[in-house]
């Protein structure tokens, strides 16, 4: 094993959730391409640039995209968070949260859908974009988007909850429903509060400064504050760590990829991994 590329024990865990090969003329083997494409986003280099140990760096960026396209790597991860799952190995305490990450030159130019370039927004740091990530107890992500750097979080909420789905290995329904979300004040509103609470979903959401003010104000009229609790809240900062996982991968810190769905499976490749 090489540096940046995939362990054994990472190799073992992935090869059983790879399509099964196609018959016909002779391929690269997956592994050798998966090392390659996990080289490529570890390391943040151009494809071209690849080294030649892993084969064509055209074969790798058509695999990859092949892979992208047609949702493997969404299955692949599905289907780890379902063995997790059967094993009781997630505990449903979901923390939300987003990051910002900004976009290289390199990533601009994509035929563009209306008006802008899919999953850029230009902020105060230039073209950026943000990934909006629900993870588990144990920081291990569960579901993300990736919008533009200019979304605000609050409007992403229910996008990133609805994402969630835990198949079963068995028979029944997927899990959707998360035991307890947890969020910073970027999340404090009316509207995700009544959603929760019509889904029966506990939640830790502290109040803004001037929600707080607007209801001591308003007297009776501004109802009693929402529910606390402080120990709960402390355990928010899983999803910080495992942004920072995320993002030891340079090739997510950075975005130069033009299209939304190329780094949105590359986020996907790295999310698998930290299942493993």
């Amino acid at each position: 094993m090489r540096r940046h590329e995939l362990s054994d024990a990472e190799w073992a865990f992935v090869q059983p959730l790879l399509p099964r090969s196609e018959r016909g003329r002779r391929r690269l083997d997956d592994r050798t391409v998966l090392n390659g494409i996990v080289w490529k986003f570890r390391t943040g280099t151009a494809w071209r640039d690849v080294p030649e140990r892993y084969g064509s760096w055209a074969t790798l960026h058509t695999r990859f995209r092949r892979w992208a396209k047609d949702g493997t790597f969404e299955r692949m991860l599905r289907a780890a968070q379902a063995s997790a799952d059967a094993a009781g190995d997630i505990e449903w305490l979901v923390s939300v949260d987003s990051t910002i990450v900004r976009a290289h030159q390199h990533a601009a130019g994509a035929p563009k859908r209306g008006l802008r370039t899919p999953g850029l927004g230009r902020s105060r740091g230039g073209l950026t974009s943000k990934i909006h990530l629900a993870c588990d107890a144990v920081g291990r992500p569960l579901a993300f988007t990736v919008t533009g750097g200019n979304t605000n979080d609050c409007t992403q909420f229910t996008a990133v909850m609805k994402a969630i789905c835990v198949p079963r290995l068995g028979p029944g329904r997927p899990r959707v429903r998360p035991g307890h979300v947890i969020g910073d004040k970027g999340y404090s509103s009316k509207a995700i509060r009544t959603w929760l609470r019509q889904r029966n979903i506990r939640h830790t959401i502290p109040e803004r400064s001037d929600q707080i003010r607007n209801r001591l104000r308003r007297g009776s009229r501004g109802g009693r504050p929402p529910a606390f609790d402080k120990q709960v809240y402390k355990r928010r900062n899983v999803v910080e760590r495992c942004f920072n996982r995320l993002k030891q991968w340079r090739g997510i810190a950075t975005r130069y990829d033009k299209t939304a769905e190329s780094y949105q499976a590359a986020v996907t490749l790295a999310s698998l991994l930290m299942w493993a």
